[in-house]
């Protein structure tokens, strides 16, 4: 990507300033110009600014984007986006750019820091305008440019949302010329590379009541990120509040999971028939509560947000609480890949949490293609990765306070992220770009794993910090942090292993042999310094488990030993899940792939809390953060938010939260069956795992090579599996029994008596 020379300059109002843990007031930046008289071939904008920003040409709006230009690393790399005006221009012409704080100069972080990257919000833009004799004209950003405070949009932040006064008409703003500036970073400013966030759907309420404070609720019937669009009735002053709740308590909205965030939209109306949606913030919510208007006069709505990219997955089977499950999957990834990967949409946070990722990653790239959208978030990762090999715990970094470290699967997103991508897409020069960050990072666990030790300590690692098995819902924080031993140590030797694989797929083979040793080295350790060589773990959790069971780190002689006694902790915890966001991704896995796909699905299928299906049942339309975030009496789980010991977990609850999501991948992969086994469904393998009494799956994916459809259905005692294989891929189809057939491009159908159970 290489960077565009730039005529237009920064422009700001410099005498505008704002305090500490506040959103500048939005600026709104104007410029006149006439065009000759002779045809346009083509006319249009690069734009880019300090903030987040909007155009209108002649009062339409530009382009179909929110939120440009986007969230990257702003003290490496700045986009700019293009957009194409020709349609658009006239003889004469106004062109109006609105810059609010966004993510590098509003409020940011659950510190409410803010002014992050810029002092202040800034512009930069070049209009071209190319006539069809060959004269090009170009307009950039400078002094002649106008600037003024008075813009409708009072206030705009993402946690706390929207302020717009109608009443703002053109004769009440006070104008004067743009002051030029000089930020205070200097990055890259890049051609867009990522996916823009744009409008996907529009959602209706399905119910609407008068709550007893006198609020009118709207129910859309789904949990979502996005904003409300409202069609008003209204006169001269009249201000409506929006606000918006993921849950209702009482037929009240519950807004205290939000912390600080107040999460509102403000409307103040001029007289008549207008409409009204937000431009520079957004929401998670399924509920809106409304004061200041009458239903009769308001036609609400809500427009889903999230970055424009394609959904390449499909999976339902006979059991319909399981396709509600991978309906509120798909929800809370479309949720939460607002730009960047994000841990929720709607409280005072909304960050990159490395962590998240790198559990629902596999999941995400099942149900989307995530190659652009992954693409610019790992360039981030790898402009803010430190010498030590340190990975932020959220990328962009922005005004997380953490320094970059070396930790357990937050960092190992480094690799996770990149391996899933490249088995859905097959981008071999991916993984080439990552390759030097994952070497510096594996080489940073090795030095910490052997800092203060000798033997086979040198392989067991805690240092400098871990998460451990964070959210567990068997014990609380400070539960969490000590079991990180167990939790750093099998994740070192998974990085270990998946990084064998992705040097000889790179054809380095002295490095593959290397973290070949590296991984024999930590399974050893792991079996000799956390078991009794005999399957059974020293300190036991579930997770402790899970992770070698599913890592390959176990003796041969000692798997039936371990899943044995993994079932035990299943068994004392009333058949319930109990391992953290780190184990979740893979216990079924653990299970199935060791003989007892029968105990994986009685997991899956659970309906009591702690378990996916206990949140369908009660109502969920997307993935909680906790599986008690609501408790069977309907109350909140907040754990101990009063309390200030290193056990609390703050209040830390989200209905809206896909790491636990990341079960989805084993729904594609076990369940379904379907499963890369080279990247980007080169080689693929059609082998589902039976059981839990369903009598059908199917699914599809869709690879560089083309779709990829599956389907397997029991129907008197004949199992029936058929598969669509695209040109130049070729599939291994395996029965249960281990029967199995090799097949090219084409539509297969395979019958046989069924004599297991579903």
């Amino acid at each position: 990507m290489s960077e565009k020379i730039w005529i237009g300059k920064w422009i700001t109002d410099a005498t505008y300033d704002f305090g500490e843990g506040e959103s500048p007031i939005p600026m709104e930046f104007r410029y006149d110009f006439s065009i000759m008289d002779k045809k346009i071939e083509t006319a249009w904008i690069d734009v880019t600014a300090w903030g987040i920003y909007e155009i209108e040409l002649n009062e339409e709006k530009v382009g179909q984007d929110y939120f440009a230009p986007g969230c990257t690393s702003y003290k490496y790399q700045l986009q700019y986006q293009t957009y194409d005006m020709t349609a658009n221009v006239k003889e004469q012409n106004t062109i109006r750019v609105f810059v609010a704080g966004g993510w590098a100069v509003g409020v940011f972080h659950m510190s409410r820091k803010n002014k992050i990257y810029a002092d202040n919000l800034a512009l930069l833009a070049e209009l071209h305008i190319l006539y069809e004799d060959g004269e090009e004209i170009i307009i950039g950003t400078d002094e002649d440019w106008q600037v003024t405070q008075d813009s409708s949009f009072r206030m705009a932040q993402w946690y706390d949302g929207e302020t717009y006064d109608a009443t703002y008409t053109e004769e009440k703003k006070h104008w004067k010329k743009a002051d030029v500036t000089i930020p205070r970073h200097n990055p890259k400013i890049l051609a867009q590379y990522g996916v823009p966030v744009r409008a996907q759907e529009r959602l209706i309420p399905q119910t609407i009541f008068q709550a007893k404070s006198g609020e009118y609720i709207y129910d859309f019937g789904q949990n979502f990120t996005g904003v409300i669009s409202a069609k008003i009735k209204g006169h001269e002053k009249q201000k409506i509040i929006f606000r918006h709740a993921e849950i209702l308590v009482e037929n009240e909205l519950f807004v205290k999971p939000l912390r600080t965030a107040k999460a509102a939209a403000t409307y103040i109306c001029k007289d008549g028939e207008q409409e009204y949606s937000p431009r520079f913030t957004y929401m998670g919510f399924r509920y809106v509560g409304v004061r200041g208007i009458e239903p009769e006069n308001l036609e609400l709505s809500a427009i889903v947000l999230h970055s424009d990219i394609e959904e390449t997955g499909t999976f339902s089977c006979s059991n319909e609480l399981l396709n509600r499950l991978q309906e509120n999957i798909r929800w809370s990834g479309k949720s939460n890949f607002v730009d960047i990967p994000t841990d929720c949409p709607q409280r005072d946070e909304r960050l990159g949490w490395t962590g998240d990722i790198a559990v629902f990653a596999k999941t995400a790239c099942y149900n989307f293609d995530m190659s652009k959208f992954l693409n610019k978030w790992l360039l981030d990762m790898n402009a803010e990765q430190v010498e030590d090999g340190g990975i932020p715990f959220v990328i962009p970094q922005g005004a997380d306070t953490w320094n970059p470290m070396v930790s357990a699967c937050w960092g190992d997103s480094c690799i996770l992220v990149p391996w899933a991508e490249y088995l859905a897409r097959g981008d071999i020069e991916l993984l080439k770009r990552q390759y030097p960050m994952i070497k510096k990072f594996l080489k940073g666990c090795e030095k910490r794993a052997s800092l203060l030790s000798i033997g086979k300590h040198k392989y067991i690692w805690s240092l400098p910090y871990q998460w451990g098995d964070w959210c567990a819902p068997d014990t609380n924080m400070l539960g969490w942090w000590l079991r990180a031993p167990w939790i750093a140590t099998a994740y070192f030797a998974n990085s270990a292993k998946l990084v064998a694989q992705i040097a000889y797929i790179l054809g380095e083979e002295s490095d593959a042999s290397y973290y070949e040793d590296l991984f024999q080295n930590i399974k050893q350790a792991y079996r000799d310094v956390f078991t009794n060589k005999k399957g059974k773990v020293k300190r036991e959790f579930q997770s402790a488990y899970v992770l070698p069971l599913a890592f390959g780190m176990v003796e041969l002689e000692e798997v039936d030993a371990m899943v044995e006694n993994l079932q035990k902790l299943i068994d004392k915890n009333g058949g319930h899940i109990a391992t953290g966001f780190p184990g979740t991704a893979y216990i079924l896995y653990a299970l199935s792939d060791n003989g007892r796909s029968d105990l994986a699905y009685k997991l899956l299928l659970q309906e009591t809390c702690p378990s996916w299906l206990y949140e369908v049942k009660a109502g969920a339309t997307t993935i909680w953060e906790r599986y008690d975030a609501l408790r069977e009496d309907g109350t909140v789980n907040f754990g101990d938010e009063k309390k200030k010991s290193d056990d609390s977990d703050g209040g830390m609850v989200s209905f809206n939260h896909y790491a636990n999501g990341a079960v989805g991948a084993w729904l594609y992969e076990r369940c379904l069956g379907l499963e890369a086994i080279e990247g980007g469904y080169k080689k693929f393998r059609f082998k589902p795992v039976i059981g839990g009494g369903l009598t059908w799956a199917k699914g599809s994916v869709k690879t560089p090579f083309g779709k990829i459809s599956a389907k397997w259905s029991i129907e008197e005692n004949m199992l029936a599996m058929e598969i669509d294989v695209p040109a130049e891929t070729s599939c291994e189809l395996v029965f249960p029994d281990g029967e199995s057939h090799s097949l090219e491009v084409g539509h297969w159908e395979y019958k046989k008596e069924w004599k297991g159970e579903n």
